[in-house]
């Protein structure tokens, strides 16, 4: 089995704490995905940002926090065969920094999509904007 880094999207990009919420929710969902991708390709994946932002680990709001996890994950960097990029919803600023990681590190950097209608995420289109309303509702009462 090969080893492999999931590199995908976490932390919600939005200025509306709300929607930032269901943009980590969608993000979450997104990279359990990709391991489940990975693990069906015969690899074994490790998904530090699933992994050290469950609750009581650490706090991805916290900088320093963040960090610690971004440096852990790369720890993994020098078992693996591989760093593999899914792009299904782009690549973020976390994950350009661990790609350039990768690379200066040796490690080939592989991209990739899940190919299905449900990973592209656009029932989450709906849930982003139904949370935008009910935010403005909230902040007009």
């Amino acid at each position: 089995m090969r080893l492999v880094i999931i590199e995908s999207p976490y932390a919600g990009t939005s200025r509306w704490r709300v929607v930032r919420w269901f943009q980590t929710l969608r993000n979450t969902e997104y990279a359990r995905r990709c391991v489940r991708h990975s693990l069906g390709r015969g690899e074994a994946p490790i998904a530090s940002h699933l992994l050290y932002t469950q609750p009581g680990i650490l706090d991805d709001n916290i900088p320093e926090e963040r960090q610690w996890g971004i440096d852990a994950g790369l720890a993994w960097r020098v078992k693996v065969d591989a760093s593999i990029v899914y792009t299904d919803h782009g690549i973020t600023k976390g994950m350009s920094y661990r790609i350039k990681a990768a690379e200066d590190a040796g490690i080939p950097v592989e991209y990739r999509m899940i190919d299905s209608a449900s990973a592209s995420g656009t029932g989450w289109v709906r849930v982003g904007y139904l949370a935008r309303r009910i935010w403005n509702m909230w902040r007009a009462a």
